[in-house]
């Protein structure tokens, strides 16, 4: 293949051609400093991604995002759905986090820690290499006519991949029903658990059909971070960018017949498009920063390798911010600055919201039926009786057992609140265990004289109080409840 064969047209991608048609990349091997970190840094993100939902933390799963029990759990943290304001804080911690990181070192994130780039640069494409060999083997396999060994080596690498699917799917249904239930559902038939079963097919599909056909194509036309990246980012952060001030002109035949005719100097780069030929978008990075660029840094390592072969200066292509030279040191970046500061403060408002979290959190809701009814009892008092549910949530790491009484304003002079032998309470169970990390609900009905109230209505308190005293909480909770009845 001519070195021409590599030059990039300068109007289209090069994932596809004149007609718009897909050109598929075959990336080329490549070796160095920056390769070596990111095979070290992409086997612990893959134990990392796939083990993940199978850690425990106090007795629950690292990380879950149960949306159909409204149910979270973050490294520890169990929330549910009420604590929707403390998940927004969760999320614009990890926003502004990714926006600070890309404010000053670029798109770091997409070429380094993505789960699309690590999963098929640390799995797929070594399933391909390991499979059908090198790029050139690879390009010349798929470019021929389809043979046996070629359909053989086609049918092992496809299998190798529908297996390495259902490996990441199955990990990554566990962060959405959990891993006891995904076990579970595992052994049982599929027509028992029709919906995540049903989840569970799509989504492998989804990821065979990314990982090993789509690739760098949902990187370059569909991922979003991919599109608001250049607002994130200014002359200060630090890219991948290619050095023209010692690079041009290039070696070309051409650049070096006008060298040798004006006697002027020749750069360093010697237009060997090693650095093409190594990007797994495709790219050429000597046209300058790129929305297609993932900064995987394939192509430092390779032209490092190039200028050491050459007895040159490393470094033609490195990780660089594009201010002038003269300026670097002397500017701070402003943006990765803000991005910063609001990281920590959206942390700063997670630890002071987690703080406010009660270890039972309470909610006291009037039942969905006549809001009141009433008794006569024979000395012709009228009693009147009140329907609540009540719904209790552990927050905490202990089991509570809980207590329930009432207690109402005193009519003396003096003030005060007494318990109203009067004022009824009646439920299922007392105390009523909470288990951790679990939401219960119960019924409870408020009897009282009708004298009681004032206006057809009377305001007393729920007091809520912890009867397990190994729990080492003291948990004293009152809610106000308003009792209604006949006004007359």
């Amino acid at each position: 293949m001519a070195l021409s064969d590599f030059e990039l047209h300068p109007d289209r991608l090069a994932t596809s051609d004149e007609r718009g048609r897909r050109v598929f990349l075959y990336p080329a091997d490549v070796k160095g400093f920056y390769r070596k970190q990111r095979v070290r840094l992409q086997a612990v993100l893959i134990v990392f991604f796939l083990a993940l939902p199978w850690f425990r933390i106090h007795g629950c799963q690292a990380l879950l995002l149960d949306i159909s029990q409204q149910r979270f759990e973050i490294f520890g943290l169990s929330l549910r759905a009420h604590n929707a304001p403390i998940l927004f804080f969760v999320f614009a911690a990890m926003a502004f986090g990714l926006f600070f990181v890309t404010a000053a070192y670029g798109r770091v994130w997409c070429g380094w820690a993505c789960p699309q780039t690590v999963f098929i640069d640390g799995v797929f494409r070594r399933i391909e290499r390991w499979v059908e060999g090198s790029a050139l083997e690879r390009r010349k396999l798929h470019s021929g006519p389809l043979t046996f060994r070629g359909f053989r080596l086609r049918l092992i690498k496809w299998t190798l991949y529908i297996f390495a699917t259902l490996v990441i799917t199955h990990s990554f249904l566990a962060y959405f029903v959990g891993t006891d239930q995904l076990a579970n559902m595992m052994r049982h038939s599929p027509l028992e658990n029709w919906g995540s079963f049903l989840f569970m097919a799509i989504s492998s599909a989804t990821i065979l059909f990314d990982f090993a056909w789509f690739r760098e194509q949902f990187c370059t036309v569909l991922c979003p971070y991919g599109r608001f990246q250049s607002v994130l980012m200014d002359r200060q952060s630090l890219v991948v960018t290619y050095d023209k001030t010692r690079g041009e002109p290039r070696a070309t035949p051409q650049a070096k017949a006008l060298s040798k005719a004006h006697g002027s100097q020749l750069g360093d780069c010697v237009n060997c498009y090693r650095c093409v030929q190594v990007c797994p978008t495709g790219i050429d990075i000597r046209r300058g920063m790129q929305m297609e660029c993932i900064a995987c840094t394939s192509c430092i390592d390779a032209c490092d390798d190039v200028m050491t072969k050459l007895k040159k200066p490393t470094g033609l292509i490195r990780n660089d911010s594009l201010l002038p030279r003269a300026s670097k040191k002397a500017r701070l970046n402003y943006r990765a600055g803000f991005y910063l500061l609001l990281f920590v403060g959206a942390i700063t408002a997670l630890v002071f919201a987690l703080a406010l979290i009660k270890p039972v959190d309470i909610e006291l809701l009037r039942a969905k039926d006549i809001p009141y009814t009433t008794q006569m009892l024979p000395e012709g008092t009228v009693m009147v009786v009140n329907h609540f549910k009540l719904e209790l949530s552990n927050e905490s790491e202990s089991e509570h057992k809980l207590m329930f009484s009432l207690l109402r304003k005193a009519e003396d002079p003096q003030g005060g609140e007494i318990v109203d032998p009067e004022l009824q309470l009646i439920t299922a169970a007392q105390p009523l265990p909470i288990a951790v990390g679990k939401v219960t609900q119960t019924d409870i009905f408020i009897r009282f004289r009708k004298a009681l109230l004032v206006n057809g209505q009377k305001r007393i308190r729920l007091v809520t109080q912890d009867t397990n005293t190994k729990t080492g909480q003291m948990i004293n909770i009152e809610k106000e409840v308003n009792l209604v009845g006949p006004f007359q």
